[in-house]
């Protein structure tokens, strides 16, 4: 449970990326500007704040979430938070090639909530279909509209993963 700061501020205990931090901030504080401002994990985008775009999607207790919507009042103590700066594992690692051979990124803004989601998906499906996977990366918008590469590269990172 987070404790109280003095009038405003909150202290939280949290695992982010497999460091122990200790945050003080507002209660009402998106995650996603604890990641960006206190912690100097700028991987994390800022794409629209109502959790429409996908751009700040980072792992929490290994889900995807949107983290302009959760607040330093919602995190519970040492709950682990990664971030697109520290994913790994087969899924990350199969997603990550797979970006790379099909070239996937064209400005390259959304990636990082793409790829966080994507990996989501893989370990919830590890063989997704074109429906599944438009449904499941549908709340991830690209400006650049590079959704076709997008679900091929998820396509691939389950062939990858297969291997």
């Amino acid at each position: 449970m987070p404790e109280t700061k003095g009038s405003d501020l909150m202290a939280v205990s949290i695992l982010v990326n497999g460091q122990n931090q200790t945050v003080e901030a507002d209660p009402d504080t998106p995650l996603l500007w604890i990641l960006r401002d206190h912690l100097k994990l700028t991987g994390t985008k800022y794409g629209c704040g109502i959790a429409q775009c996908g751009a700040c999607t980072v792992h929490l207790d290994g889900a995807a979430v949107r983290s302009c919507q959760v607040t330093v009042a919602d995190l519970r103590e040492n709950e682990e938070i990664t971030t697109i700066e520290a994913v790994e594992g087969p899924e990350a690692n199969a997603v990550q090639q797979a970006w790379q051979e099909l070239d996937v990124v064209q400005c390259g803004f959304c990636q990082s909530g793409q790829i966080m989601q994507a990996v989501d998906l893989l370990w919830n499906d590890p063989a997704p279909d074109d429906e599944t996977i438009d449904a499941v990366m549908g709340g991830n918008a690209c400006r650049c509209a590079t959704y076709p590469r997008i679900r091929a590269a998820i396509h691939r990172a389950s062939d990858i993963l297969k291997a």
